[in-house]
């Protein structure tokens, strides 16, 4: 727990009060960015993130679409390629802290069709799962099979390669384990996930890393127990709709469930793997909407805006881009 709680200081104080950061944040001079797209009429954008040169495929024709259940996936929007360079840099506190490692699994909810965070985060983990809705997975994967660039710093892809794809399931009015489909990239799994019907607790067990081992960390006295849990949690620019605040909120929740909650002390109870870290990353459009996310995060999760320092001038206030620390209560 000593390097949450070091990484903790970092970020600056707390937040209690969901109306008084909504009012401090919307305050602000804020620039326009639109709807936040990088190009929504273009069909592929080229980046580079961390001297790495990306081609990201994307679906203006979907994007336009009346597609029942949203379009909003099958653009990259502007703050994903901020996001995945401030994340996957090595002055990263989570990296210098060793919050991740190469032993580490991220979880990813709303991933879109980019897959932006998991190409730069997944060569440098054990393993990276991404979830969206069904309608990404194409194009979710035609860019993961495009710009993989495996780093020399990964794991083995022999623990990690899966053998076969399952079959997908018709969806029932009540929650179920999600769905999988893999990429042939060796650590990059894309599960479909419903934020209402779709149990998160099986996300692990569905890719066969639920037997994981523990962190090299944990004594070896505890108990043999298979960890469920991931040491990350993302989200990026899922939160522009009050509709979906509390089935986000409630799926995050029960993703961080899977492992400990935080104490200071390093005392929790039950075990001593670390809490999951939940990062999520938004741009600014709507107060009523940011304050009702904070105000339904708040009655589970400890928050923590991460600062400008930390966050460097890509990110920072006034930029028109929010990143907040969740840690589970």
């Amino acid at each position: 727990m000593e390097q949450i709680t070091s990484f903790l200081s970092l970020l600056g104080e707390e937040v209690e009060d969901a109306e008084e950061e909504a009012f401090y944040l919307f305050a602000q001079d804020i620039p326009s960015s639109n709807l936040g797209f990088v190009d929504s009429r273009a069909t592929t954008v080229d980046l580079t993130i961390q001297n790495q040169d990306y081609s990201i495929h994307q679906s203006p024709t979907l994007l336009s679409s009346s597609r029942a259940g949203g379009t909003t996936g099958a653009v990259l929007w502007k703050i994903t390629p901020l996001f995945s360079e401030w994340l996957s840099s090595p002055t990263n506190p989570l990296w210098t802290q060793s919050l991740l490692s190469a032993s580490s699994t991220i979880v990813e909810l709303g991933c879109g069709i980019s897959g932006l965070n998991a190409l730069t985060l997944a060569p440098r983990v054990h393993h990276y799962i991404a979830t969206d809705q069904d309608y990404v997975y194409r194009l979710f994967r035609q860019n993961i099979e495009t710009n993989y660039h495996p780093s020399t710093s990964a794991k083995s892809s022999k623990r990690q390669q899966q053998s076969q794809q399952p079959k997908r399931k018709p969806k029932q009015q009540q929650q179920q384990p999600p769905t999988t489909t893999t990429t042939s990239s060796p650590n990059i799994t894309f599960t479909s996930l419903d934020w209402e019907l779709d149990v998160a607790g099986s996300l692990k067990a569905s890719v066969g890393l639920e037997a994981a081992p523990l962190d090299g960390n944990d004594d070896d006295e505890e108990e043999e127990e298979a960890d469920r849990g991931f040491d990350l949690l993302v989200s990026c620019d899922c939160i522009y709709n009050e509709a979906l605040v509390a089935p986000f909120v409630r799926t995050c929740a029960d993703i961080c469930r899977l492992r400990p909650v935080y104490a200071a002390d390093g005392h929790d109870g039950r075990r001593r793997r670390r809490p999951t870290i939940c990062l999520i990353a938004q741009q600014q459009r709507s107060p009523e909407v940011f304050e009702a996310w904070l105000q339904e995060t708040l009655r589970v999760f400890r928050v923590w805006r991460v600062s400008d320092e930390v966050l460097g001038p890509q990110l920072k206030s006034g930029t028109g881009y929010l990143v907040h620390l969740l840690l589970l209560r």
